[in-house]
């Protein structure tokens, strides 16, 4: 599955338990009628990732949804689910990076030759 939208939000990697477990969340607005704040997570080594986006550009995101089962202290049955991505790619929509400037006038040669002198190197 994919969800297509804009970054709204980027959380910095966080470390859990003596292991070492890494988790990274991203939040991404959805482009639609109804827009949709989507949550979804970045775990261990696809947490670098996010490293080369940036709030405010539109991405697609590959994802899986997990779903988990808990049973808590008083015996009651809870489930719990999760978007977990595993991909990122910049949208064709998204805005380039900035542009080399353009070299004034001045920094080209001038043309060989007379200016006003019209070339004939038509075939027929």
């Amino acid at each position: 599955m994919e969800v297509n939208g804009k970054i709204k939000w980027i959380d910095e990697t966080k470390t859990y338990g003596s292991n070492g477990f890494r988790k990274r969340e991203v939040v991404v607005t959805t482009e639609e009628q109804y827009p949709q704040h989507i949550l979804i997570e970045f775990i261990q080594d696809k947490c670098d990732l996010l490293n080369t986006h940036q709030v405010g550009q539109s991405v697609k995101i590959g994802i899986n949804i997990k779903g988990r089962e808990w049973v808590n202290p008083q015996g009651e049955t809870k489930y719990f689910n999760s978007v977990q991505g595993w991909r990122i790619d910049a949208s064709e929509g998204a805005v380039p990076t900035e542009m080399p400037p353009i070299p004034p006038a001045t920094a080209f040669e001038p043309a060989e030759g007379d200016p006003n002198q019209v070339e004939d190197d038509l075939p027929f």
